[in-house]
């Protein structure tokens, strides 16, 4: 590793919201909200660590650092030795707060990875997402993350698989986020194994109503971001989120559970109806909820050579 002493790579990856309702596992958004890491490949045994931003007291600054442990994966993955690290985190996305930033740490230390391979292993799109869920354990949040835009993933024989969407220009997504934070892990434990035929059957029918609401006709948000799978078993979890959640939906707001919560997300059919939304909701809540008006990501995650690069 010798030759790759020095170089350095910069990464940026953005926020995402998975599930959107009803496409529980399935769907996920990526959103203008992003971390931004520069990684320089050291001599080996060697690991800095600089974090700035969302995180800074928790984060560690040892190889259990989740960018770390994704750059290890990847190296692991196609054979290389890692070398040492240096690496600058600048922490812009929500920790604990439904919007993805574990799976945006896995895909930048894949795509990190990546660039500081860049000379010596090419990385399909499709072994980064296998890598990514291999890490992130499901791909709703790490496609989106790569890839940009308004994604379906799904799992086949082959692993895992994704179809990236355009989103209608008139969606303007609002996301709502608290000061407290929800884990996903407690979320996903409240959820039974089991559910009932009709609302199986009921989120079918909103998950595909969704995708055409999301790419063609916005002023269908309302009925297609409906959900009987996952939400109300997570309520209990989290009162203040299911309060305001349904309290915007009185009010014919899209608005739904962002991830695994606890934000909320909602899908507004134009930028006026979002300031609508917002305005509405700091007229709702007692505590203070931070509202993110954001684009959708069409990008996804991106990494280039640093400047200075050796």
């Amino acid at each position: 590793m010798t030759e790759a002493l020095g170089r350095r790579v910069a990464v940026r990856v953005p926020a995402t919201s998975a599930n959107l309702g009803p496409g529980f596992d399935t769907l996920g958004l990526a959103l203008s909200v992003y971390d931004e890491l520069e990684v320089e490949a050291l001599e080996a045994g060697r690991l800095e660590i600089e974090v700035a931003g969302e995180g800074t007291a928790d984060v560690p600054r040892d190889a259990s650092h989740l960018v770390v442990r994704a750059m290890a994966h990847t190296y692991a993955a196609v054979g290389r030795e890692m070398p040492g690290l240096r690496l600058s985190a600048t922490n812009v996305i929500p920790h604990g707060r439904g919007m993805g930033s574990s799976g945006a740490a896995v895909v930048a230390g894949i795509l990190a990875a990546k660039g500081l391979l860049a000379d010596e292993v090419q990385l399909t799109d499709t072994e980064l997402l296998r890598l990514a869920t291999e890490m992130e354990g499901h791909p709703d949040n790490v496609a989106p993350g790569l890839f940009g835009g308004l994604t379906i993933a799904w799992m086949d024989a082959a692993g895992p698989q994704h179809k990236q969407l355009i989103v209608h220009r008139g969606v303007s997504p609002l996301v709502l986020v608290p000061s407290f934070t929800m884990s996903t892990a407690v979320a996903r434990s409240l959820q039974p194994l089991q559910v009932p035929r009709e609302d199986a059957v009921f989120n079918v029918s909103r998950s595909a109503l969704l995708i055409a609401a999301m790419t063609q006709s916005p002023e269908l948000l309302m009925a297609a971001t409906e959900d009987k799978l996952h939400q109300n078993y997570r309520a209990q979890a989290m009162p203040e989120t299911d309060r305001l959640v349904r309290a915007l939906r009185a009010e014919g707001y899209a608005a739904v559970v962002s991830g695994a919560g606890p934000s909320v997300l909602v899908l507004a059919d134009g930028p006026g109806q979002r300031l609508a939304a917002a305005d509405l909701t700091a007229s709702l809540v007692d505590t203070p909820w931070e509202a993110l008006m954001l684009a959708v990501d069409v990008k996804g995650g991106t990494v280039r050579t640093a400047e200075g690069s050796a």
